[in-house]
């Protein structure tokens, strides 16, 4: 739906929003998309089976060309999404020579004179309040326990939600896009908080809605104090929740009014994030005074169905991006609640809160006005950590730092579990939230912890099963690990009333973390017929203080009969001999017998010294196994031989005399 907008005066008004009727003539097709989304758009279509549909099509090029050619008209921005062109045009006969054309559906005012240079307009939401200095420190590359080195302000900020769990396990942004939609990003190729952003060029697009340019560092700074939330690298100081992102930055804000048309600037460039490929918006703008107050909106407009942004915000996420909006900062005011687009259905709104957790008085109460939890999550925004254009690290207050600092934290979740689409990691965070079960109008569903909602898709991507063969139960699984993780074996008989460990398997993941397959095989010799029932731990973080495990699928098989020895000649448990002994050759023919399978079997041959002069791995199946070792290097002599199940378990130890 599109928003319906009062109309004044003309002489009063100089921004016109013209719809069109439809999209005939238009080169583009659903067959090649590729001349109108860049690959990265169309593989997250493909990815997350998202259609291709009219709404992505380009406005009709011939439609533009006839309102762009018409005297005194010039053409602002273009949005596909609503069919629709601004324009600004102060001539009557034009308005009418537009309205008169076949393809024009109607053209309504969005937006009076550009307001007086010194005049701010109504910047109630992204004003920043009470901003305070940060201490100096100086900058090191210095690493602590943590892969990267917070400085204690910034780590207060993350560890809140526990999001250094992420960087530490390799998430910290990488191949993910972040489109951020402000009032612009003053200076931010020359400060320190993006030296390393610039150095690897991370900022992949910009654009200016407001002005028709790529340059958008030459205006607001309030766009970039929130690009620094999740961008800062300055070791030691201020780190941001997804450093190493790439980023697209656009202007859409006009400073020097309050108008709708910045709404409609609000959905161009939430078009261009979604065209471009990105993955997320993080956006601390929001609306509903405006200059001229007859386009006001009303609380029983934030539905979520009812205003130009809403709808926006609403179609960025259908395309598959993940939406994070700031709800406003008017808890203290009159107007009280959630602002557009927050109130959008499938966006995370975010509200304010500090290190401690406590909500900030200003941050804007919900619920929406058709009575769903708004805001969704909260997040660090009461003396929140800033880049400021002074080239200094600052604390400053507003929703408006909270968004991005919860967006950053959520790029990296989701850059781990690329397989689910945008909205599973949206509903992950807010069941991730301290107060899920509780919600209320300040913090909505509370403040995530991303651990949590790293180990809740976890346990919801992660499968296992079991098979039965020949008395060996084969567990196979499937999960996500980094080489700090393990995992535990637990089994449950038809006698037994609880789970028993019966194994402990290192992880073979690498520093960031990787898709993962494992095999475990467990042998019921000796025990009695049944339903034996498997299952497999996961322990994502193995420190004493942070400890957090999950359990994968369980499953069970059955052992129709008793598992006997299959060679019954042989006795049990496990041992080794060397036969013939004294040994006459130059191999030595060992016997081993386990009542199990050993995948890995490590044999040790020390010197009567006690000196390792030989080893080898080998494996054996269940029961007796013969093994021959060439040892015509050996002198002649007395060995100890040990063997031991995948280099942790002794099977035992033999003598043998070497003859020869």
């Amino acid at each position: 739906m599109l928003f319906a907008f009062c109309k004044n005066s003309q002489a009063q008004i100089s921004r016109y929003l013209v719809l069109l009727k439809d999209k005939n003539g238009t080169p583009h097709t659903f067959a090649n998309p590729s001349t109108y989304l860049s690959q990265k758009a169309i593989d997250r279509r493909t990815l997350y089976n998202i259609a291709i549909d009219s709404t992505d099509l380009p406005v009709t090029p011939s439609y533009i060309s006839q309102i762009a050619n018409t005297p005194n008209t010039t053409i602002l921005n273009v949005s596909k999404w609503q069919n629709a062109i601004a324009i600004k045009v102060t001539d009557p006969n034009a308005i009418s020579t537009i309205n008169a054309y076949p393809f024009v559906k109607s053209i309504s005012g969005i937006a009076a004179k550009p307001a007086l240079p010194n005049q701010t307009g109504n910047k109630k939401f992204i004003e920043e309040k009470n901003t305070t200095p940060v201490p100096i420190a100086q900058k090191t590359n210095g690493i602590t326990g943590d892969y990267f080195n917070y400085g204690t302000n910034s780590f207060a900020e993350i560890h809140l939600h526990n999001g250094e769990f992420l960087h530490n396990i390799g998430l910290r942004g990488q191949t993910m896009q972040i489109a951020m939609l402000d009032n612009g990003f003053r200076n931010f190729t020359t400060l320190d908080a993006f030296d390393s952003i610039i150095q690897n060029n991370q900022v992949k697009d910009t654009w200016d809605f407001v002005h028709g340019e790529t340059n958008v560092a030459d205006d607001g700074s309030h766009g970039m104090s929130c690009f620094s939330t999740i961008g800062a690298n300055i070791p030691g100081q201020f780190i941001g929740k997804a450093p190493k992102a790439n980023f697209l930055l656009y202007k859409t804000e006009d400073d020097a009014s309050e108008y709708p048309i910045e709404e409609f600037n609000w959905v161009c460039g939430a078009e261009r994030a979604d065209s471009a490929g990105a993955d997320v918006i993080s956006s601390s703008l929001g609306y509903y005074a405006f200059d001229n107050t007859s386009f006001n909106h009303t609380y029983a407009d934030m539905d979520g169905n009812t205003t130009m942004a809403a709808n926006g915000a609403d179609m960025a996420a259908k395309k598959g991006l993940l939406i994070f909006i700031a709800v406003g900062n008017e808890g203290n005011s009159a107007w009280k609640y959630l602002i557009t687009p927050s109130d959008a259905d499938s966006v995370l709104a975010v509200g304010a809160v500090n290190t401690g957790g406590f909500v900030g008085g200003f941050s804007s109460y919900g619920p929406s006005a058709d009575g769903r939890i708004k805001p969704d999550v909260a997040s660090i925004g009461v003396s929140a950590m800033i880049q400021t254009t002074g080239n200094t690290v600052s604390f400053s207050n507003g929703t408006s730092f909270a968004c991005p600092n919860m967006a950053g934290l959520g790029t990296c979740l989701w850059q781990g579990f690329p397989e689910f689409n945008n909205m599973k990691i949206l509903k992950a965070l807010q069941e991730a939230g301290n107060k899920f079960t509780t919600p209320d109008t300040r913090t909505g569903y509370g403040i995530p912890d991303m651990k949590l909602a790293f180990a809740n898709l976890l346990t919801d991507y992660a499968t296992a099963s079991a098979t039965f063969t020949n008395c060996v139960t084969n567990l196979q699984w499937h999960s996500k690990d980094v080489a700090a993780m393990q995992y535990e074996i637990e089994r449950k008989g038809p006698n037994d009333t609880a789970y028993t460990k019966i194994e402990t398997i290192a992880a073979q993941g690498q520093s960031v973390l990787t898709n993962m397959d494992y095999s475990y095989n467990n042998s019921l010799v000796g025990l009695p017929a049944g339903v034996y029932t498997y299952r497999i731990r996961q322990i994502i973080d193995t420190s004493s203080a942070g400890f957090m495990a999950i359990y994968l699928d369980s499953s069970s098989v059955a052992s129709t009969t008793f598992c006997e020895n299959p060679n019954p000649d042989e006795s049990f448990p496990e041992k080794i001999m060397v036969q013939p002994n004294p040994v006459n050759t130059q191999i030595i023919i060992l016997k081993i017998t386990t009542p199990y399978l050993v995948n890995q079997l490590h044999i040790q041959i020390y010197d009567s010294k006690g000196s390792l002069v030989l080893q080898k791995i080998d494996s054996k199946n269940i029961g007796t196994s013969t093994v021959n070792i060439p040892v015509h290097q050996l002198a002649r002599g007395l060995y100890f031989i040990q063997c031991y199940n995948d280099d942790k378990k002794l099977i035992g130890t033999a003598k043998a005399l070497l003859l020869q």
